[in-house]
């Protein structure tokens, strides 16, 4: 009850959902013309649905428009504290990383980008560095609340150099759940507006954590995502008129990443990105089964083409998962009540 009564939203936050989307609404279709000038478009693997041979071609990395919408948003409305300092900066860094990728995908002419290993090694390199300026400057706790008042104390592994604190057991949390928070969005970003529409109700939910934990600075920059997410639906929705790509899926499961950390609500965010977690399972549990018995689980993974081989367009699927992932962020949100 005590968080519920610091919910209601600063009018800087309604103003950085519509800054955000304004800026992505104006900005898009420039990129988008200059996407599709300099060739830069999205290549079709073979053993998909035959119901995207469509896509070929269609511009991508529209993820650099958004993240530049939520980064200029958050410099003019957020206050310049280090946590909003520390969530803007690896969200740049990931968008960069994710660009990286997309641009070698086209480069090469082939939709595989950056080697697991290159994508891995930039990843742990940013989740590093967040988790020790989160500690060490934003004063985070290396410690995971779960429901029920338990905590795990995640920093007593610690070194000190100088007062320069290094929770060894937190920073590979950290890793964990941003790397695998960044890949779990980038797979569900596989069908038109799905991966929008999911972050973007996730977002408004961590919002409202932010508030609840006293951080408006922080509730501006997820308020930001919002926008920008919205704004990218317009130019998304089946059948999209660009795809964010790496460059902008990475970088929004490193924000929420990035959120969960600076809320202290890491446990808790992983059932508000149930659909994400979903999809990266059933990612891991197709390629582990199939090598083990040559056999798959799933017609096809992630989960969202699964339904799609099943027969269901591309519409349902969409629409259905965006109420999957409302449901999650709503049940991830009342467990946070609780804690």
């Amino acid at each position: 009850m005590t968080a519920a009564l610091n919910l209601v939203p600063t009018p800087a936050v309604f103003w950085a959902v519509v800054l955000s989307a304004a800026i992505t609404l104006v900005a898009m279709p420039f990129f988008i013309r200059f996407m599709k000038k300099e060739k830069v478009g999205a290549h079709v693997h073979e053993d998909g649905p035959h119901t995207h041979s469509g896509k070929e071609g269609t511009p991508m990395m529209g993820g650099a428009v958004m993240i530049a919408a939520v980064v200029v948003t958050s410099l003019v409305l957020a206050p310049g504290t280090p946590s909003v300092i520390c969530a803007v900066i690896a969200t740049i860094v990931t968008c960069l990383i994710g660009a990286t990728d997309d641009l070698e995908s086209v480069t090469h002419g082939e939709s595989l980008g950056l080697t697991p290993g290159q994508k891995m090694a930039c990843l742990i390199a940013v989740s590093v560095v967040f988790c020790l300026a989160a500690v060490n400057w934003v004063g985070i706790a290396p410690v995971v609340r779960l429901s029920g008042g338990i905590a795990i104390d995640l920093g007593v592994l610690t070194t000190t150099i100088g007062g320069f604190r290094i929770p060894w057991l937190y920073v590979l949390f950290v890793f964990l759940l941003m790397a695998g928070l960044s890949n779990a969005v980038n797979l569900t970003d596989g069908l038109d507006g799905l991966a929008g529409g999911t972050v973007l109700g996730v977002m408004l939910a961590m919002v409202s954590v932010c508030l609840a934990v006293g951080d408006p600075g922080l509730a501006v920059f997820a308020a930001a995502i919002v926008g920008a997410c919205g704004g990218f639906l317009w130019f998304n929705c089946n059948p999209a008129a660009i795809f964010m790509g790496d460059t902008g899926s990475l970088a929004l499961g490193a924000a929420f990443a990035a959120l969960a950390i600076l809320t202290k609500t890491e446990a808790t965010s992983l059932v508000m990105g149930g659909l994400f977690i979903a999809e990266a399972v059933s990612d891991i549990i197709q390629v582990a089964h199939y090598k083990a018995t040559g056999r798959r689980v799933f017609l096809m993974a992630p989960i969202h083409h699964h339904f799609e081989k099943k027969g269901w367009p591309e519409q349902k699927v969409v629409v259905r998962f965006w109420l999957v992932s409302a449901a999650f962020a709503t049940l991830g949100f009342a467990l946070f009540l609780t804690l």
